[in-house]
């Protein structure tokens, strides 16, 4: 792409042809399953978890007892995966399942204490990768990079306000 139409483009005035490897929402998509599977690739071996399974033990983490319904939302997965997920994950001792005191028909879901351990030991190396990944980026470059995050999740927000209200 010449430097003229990288120009347009980030003015907005490029012409309306669909270049993919330039098409944003594309490369959102396309980075952040990268980003994904290569931080998968730190705990699906060792410790025989899913990315899924990482998802819901990271919210868990952060915020504990969830429903089924919230955890598919935080986690941004679809409501079979999470379930399917929570089927192993009970089966095999990391969440505990009980009946919520509000709505007996909901389940409230905790980390058991293998879930709460397994949690432990993964989050240093998630964290660790992150910081590996942003090692090719300035104090300032990864400030800036947060803040468009933060923006661009603002405007989704007022966009998926006005296109559902």
């Amino acid at each position: 792409m010449s430097p003229e139409h990288e120009n347009a483009r980030a003015h907005g005035d490029a012409d309306d042809r669909l270049e993919l490897d330039r098409f944003v929402p594309y490369r959102l998509a396309v980075l952040a399953d990268w980003v994904s599977r290569s931080l998968a690739r730190t705990y699906q071996h060792r410790f025989g978890i899913t990315i899924p399974e990482w998802r819901i033990l990271a919210n868990l983490a952060r915020e504990e007892p969830l429903s089924a319904g919230e955890l598919s939302e935080r986690a941004n997965l679809e409501k079979p995966r999470v379930s399917r997920a929570l089927q192993r994950m009970t089966r095999v001792g990391l969440i505990d399942r009980e009946p919520s005191v509000a709505d007996q028909r909901v389940a409230v879901i905790r980390m058991s204490g293998k879930g709460r351990d397994l949690y432990r030991q993964i989050e240093p190396l998630a964290l660790s990768w992150e910081q590996e990944m942003l090692s090719g980026l300035s104090g300032a470059e990864r400030i800036a990079l947060d803040q468009l995050l933060d923006r661009l999740g603002e405007q989704l927000e007022r966009m998926h306000g006005r296109n559902t209200g």
